[in-house]
C-alpha cells in the first residue's frame, strides 16, 4: 500500500510553515494517541503516520528532500537511513508528550532543582510635581530572600543534597511504551533532580525566608502614569539557590489640584470675572516649577477661549525639551447682586445690541428662521 502524502496526512498546504504544522501535529496527535484510543489499531497507525509525516516536515533539510523526491528520498537508507528516522521519532514523541501530558520539560535545561522566584510587583503612588521634579524613593518589600543559614541549598549547615535514585539526577525519568517513550516528572524528587534528607532549620528546606527589604527607586522626571519600573534580580528568591526573579514597580500619579495632564502637555481652567473678560485684563497661574505664569486676557474674552504657554508642561523623558501649559478659561457669572449692581446690568442691558452679544443674538436668529420654516 503507497504512502499517503505527508501534507494531506497532517492537512497542511505544501508552503505551511513551521507554527502551521506544528498546530497540525498537536491536534492530530492529541486526537489518535493509543492512551486515548485503547485497542484501536486503526487510531494507533494512523498517530504513527502523522508522527511520521511531522518528523519529515519539522526538518528543513528532510522536507526539501521530500519535496523534491518524496517518499522515495527516504527508501533504501536514502537521507540518513531508517535508524535515524526511528530516532528522530522517539525524540519527537518525548517532546509532544511534555507539553500534552505535563511532563515539565522546562526544566530540562537548567541545573535540577534550581527554580527562579517569582516576580514581584510593587504599587508606588507620587504626586505630579513629584513626576515633574522626578526623584529617588526609598521602598519597603517583603519579599523571600536565600537563606543565610544554609545558602539557599535547603540542607542543613555541613550536609548537602543528596542525588535521587529515581532519575539519577536529571528530574526526569522516562518510560518505553510499545513503539513510543514516555517522559515525566520525577515523582521521588518532583523533578529537582536531588533529595533534601536532613533540611535546614531556618528554611525548612526551600532554601529561602521572608523578609522586608528597603530599596531604593529613581523616578526620573516626566515619568507617565502607569509606568512600569523593572528592577532586575529583586523579587523573589529561587529555590534551592535558583536565579532570583524581578521587581516590577508599577507607578500611580494622584490626581492634582489644578492641573490634568496629557503626556508632557497639563491643562488647567481657569474661572475669570465678567468684567476681566468683556474689558481684557490679566492674571497669574502656579506653574509646576514652582513659579507662577501670567496670563493676558484680551476684551471680548469668550469661555471656553484658550491660551498656551510654552515651555510650561511636563519634562520630555531623555530630552532637555518640556511640554506646554494650555490655560482654558471660563467666565464666570456673578452672584448675590447688590441693589446697584443690578441697576448697572439693567442699564447695560438697556444700552446693548446685538454687536455686543454676536453669539446669543445670532443663534436666536437661526433658531427663529429655522421655526418659520417648519411651519411653512
Amino acid at each position: 500500500m503507497s504512502k499517503r502524502d505527508y501534507y494531506d496526512v497532517l492537512g497542511v498546504s505544501r508552503d505551511a510553515d513551521e507554527k502551521a504544522l506544528k498546530s497540525a501535529y498537536r491536534k492530530l496527535a492529541m486526537k489518535f494517541h493509543p492512551d486515548r484510543n485503547p485497542g484501536d489499531d486503526e487510531a494507533e497507525a494512523k498517530f504513527k503516520e502523522v508522527s511520521e509525516a511531522y518528523d519529515t516536515l519539522k526538518d528543513g533539510q528532510k522536507r526539501a528532500a521530500y519535496d523534491r523526491y518524496g517518499h522515495a528520498a527516504f527508501e533504501n537508507g536514502g537521507f540518513g537511513g531508517g535508524a535515524q528516522h526511528g530516532h528522530d521519532f522517539a525524540s519527537a514523541m518525548s517532546d509532544i508528550f511534555d507539553e500534552f501530558f505535563g511532563g515539565g520539560g522546562g526544566r530540562r535545561g537548567g541545573a535540577p532543582g534550581r527554580e527562579r522566584g517569582a516576580d514581584l510587583r510593587y504599587n508606588l503612588e507620587i504626586t505630579l510635581e513629584e513626576a515633574y521634579e522626578g526623584k529617588s524613593v526609598e521602598i519597603e518589600v517583603p519579599t523571600s530572600v536565600t537563606c543565610e543559614a544554609c545558602t539557599g541549598t535547603g540542607a542543613k549547615k555541613g550536609t548537602k543534597p543528596t542525588t535521587c535514585s529515581t532519575c539519577g539526577g536529571v528530574g526526569r525519568v522516562r518510560a518505553a511504551q510499545g513503539f513510543f517513550t514516555m517522559e515525566r516528572t520525577c515523582p521521588t524528587c518532583q523533578g529537582r533532580g536531588e533529595i533534601i534528607t536532613d533540611p535546614c532549620d531556618s528554611c525548612g528546606g526551600t532554601g529561602r525566608t521572608t523578609q522586608k527589604r528597603t530599596l531604593s527607586v529613581n523616578i526620573p522626571a516626566g515619568i507617565e502614569d502607569g509606568t512600569r519600573i523593572r528592577l532586575g534580580g529583586e523579587g523573589e528568591a529561587g529555590l534551592r539557590g535558583g536565579p532570583s526573579g524581578d521587581l516590577y514597580i508599577f507607578l500611580n500619579i494622584k490626581p492634582h489640584e489644578f492641573f490634568q495632564r496629557d503626556g508632557s502637555d497639563v491643562f488647567c481652567r481657569v474661572p475669570i470675572s465678567m468684567t476681566t473678560a468683556a474689558l481684557g485684563g490679566q492674571f497669574e497661574v502656579p506653574s509646576l516649577d514652582g513659579g507662577t505664569a501670567r496670563v493676558k486676557v484680551p476684551e471680548s474674552t469668550q469661555t471656553g477661549k484658550q491660551f498656551r504657554l510654552r515651555g510650561k508642561g511636563m519634562p520630555i523623558m531623555r530630552s532637555s525639551q518640556f511640554g506646554d501649559m494650555y490655560i482654558q478659561v471660563v467666565v464666570e457669572t456673578p452672584t448675590k447682586l447688590t441693589k446697584r449692581q443690578r441697576e448697572l446690568l439693567q442699564e447695560f442691558e438697556k444700552e446693548s445690541s446685538g454687536e455686543n452679544h454676536p453669539e446669543s443674538t445670532g443663534f436666536f436668529a437661526r433658531a427663529k428662521d429655522f421655526l418659520e420654516n417648519i411651519k411653512g
